[in-house]
C-alpha cells in the first residue's frame, strides 16, 4: 500500500511546520503522491509553493481544488462540492475539468459513501479520495466510516486513497494509497 501525503498548509502553520520540510518528510518515509492543500492562502501565494515544492518534489504533486494551478502540479483532487459547482452533472463537469487542465493531467474526486463511489465510477478520473476513516481537526464535520471504509472502498472501480484519520500502520485491504497529513510528523 503506497503512502499519498496530504499536504494541509493551514495544519503545518497551526504546528509550526515548514512546508519543504514535512515534504521532505514523506519522501523519506516512501510518499509516492503529495497533495498540497492551501484553503486561505490567494492563488498567488499558492503558486509560489508549488514551484518550490515541485522543485524537491519527485513523486506525483496534486493541487487541491485550484485546477487554474494545474500546470504547475501532476493534477488536481476535487471535493463533491467543487465537482458540482463546475456543473451540476458530474460527467460533464469532469469534462469541462479536464478540458481546463488537459487530459494528461491526474483527477481525484473525494467520496464519502457507496453512493458517490457509484457516480465515480461512471467518471473518467484516476483515483478517489473515500473517508473520513477516523475524525479528525481539518474536516470536523465528515462522517467517519471507520471499519466499513475497507468494505465500501471494494466497490470502487479506481484505485482509493483512504482519508481522514489515517495512520501509517492502519491496514486496508482494498484500499491503493494511505493519505497520511499529520500523522507523517
Amino acid at each position: 500500500m503506497q503512502i499519498y501525503a496530504l499536504c494541509d498548509a493551514d495544519m503545518l502553520r497551526e504546528k509550526g511546520i515548514n512546508l519543504l520540510s514535512f515534504a521532505e518528510r514523506a519522501k523519506s518515509l516512501g510518499a509516492e503522491v503529495l497533495q498540497y492543500r492551501n484553503k486561505h492562502a490567494d492563488v498567488a501565494s499558492i503558486k509560489s509553493d508549488l514551484i518550490a515544492l515541485r522543485r524537491m518534489w519527485e513523486g506525483f504533486l496534486i493541487i487541491n481544488d485550484h485546477y487554474e494551478l494545474s500546470s504547475f502540479c501532476d493534477g488536481v483532487h476535487i471535493g463533491q462540492e467543487d465537482l458540482y459547482a463546475i456543473d451540476a452533472d458530474p460527467s460533464r463537469a469532469i469534462k469541462i475539468l479536464k478540458m481546463a487542465i488537459g487530459e494528461d493531467k491526474i483527477v481525484g474526486l473525494s467520496t464519502h459513501n457507496l453512493e458517490e463511489i457509484e457516480i465515480a465510477n461512471s467518471l473518467e478520473i484516476n483515483y478517489i479520495g473515500l473517508g473520513a476513516y477516523r475524525a479528525t481537526s481539518t474536516k470536523s464535520e465528515a462522517k467517519v466510516l471507520g471499519d466499513q471504509l475497507d468494505v465500501i472502498a471494494s466497490h470502487s472501480k479506481h484505485p482509493v486513497a483512504a482519508i481522514g484519520g489515517v495512520k501509517l500502520d492502519d491496514v486496508f485491504h482494498h484500499v491503493s494509497y494511505k493519505v497520511i497529513g499529520s500523522g507523517l510528523l
